[in-house]
């Protein structure tokens, strides 16, 4: 399973949105400049994100985007979904075609690999990444810790 800039870019930048985001719109040349993401391909992910009610536009001087939903309500998964990027670890797309136009001795493995993953970033509440940001730059002394499917110990935290 292989997580493109597509995927990784639009979770940034739907973060620094909702990170930036005091009452009004925010800008994509904002988001481009603090995240160093072209504006053009910021511009392709956030048609995908209001095409899929994610984000929502708001035109004019001063305009930008906003979040078109509650932080708990939107997913890691949703995001990457919302941009086509497919969360996929088999060598078929799970088409099951893998070997001679049949399924692979490993597609299962695969396969429970991609629902593991969907599992976890579906998991992933934007409202959690948002809080861990905001705890971070509050430099409270916490640590910050890993989103991990383990079961978190000490050695799985950075320091703020």
């Amino acid at each position: 399973m292989r997580l493109t800039t597509k995927g990784r870019f639009a979770v940034t930048a739907i973060l620094d949105l909702a990170l930036s985001q005091k009452g009004g719109p925010v800008s994509l040349a904002g988001i481009s400049e603090r995240q160093g993401i072209s504006l053009s391909y910021l511009e392709q992910l956030f048609g995908k994100l209001r095409r899929n009610a994610l984000v929502s536009s708001v035109r004019g001087p001063g305009g930008g985007y906003l979040l078109a939903k509650n932080l708990e309500e939107v997913s890691v998964a949703d995001i990457i979904r919302a941009v086509d990027e497919p969360i996929d670890a088999t060598s078929c797309g799970g088409k099951e075609n893998c070997h001679d136009d049949q399924k692979c001795i490993t597609h299962d493995l695969w396969t429970g690999l991609n629902e593991q993953i969907f599992d976890y970033l579906s998991s992933v509440k934007l409202a959690t990444l948002v809080a861990r940001q905001k705890e971070r730059r509050a430099g409270n002394g916490d640590p910050v810790q890993f989103f991990d499917m383990r079961e978190r110990r000490e050695s799985d935290t950075i320091p703020a």
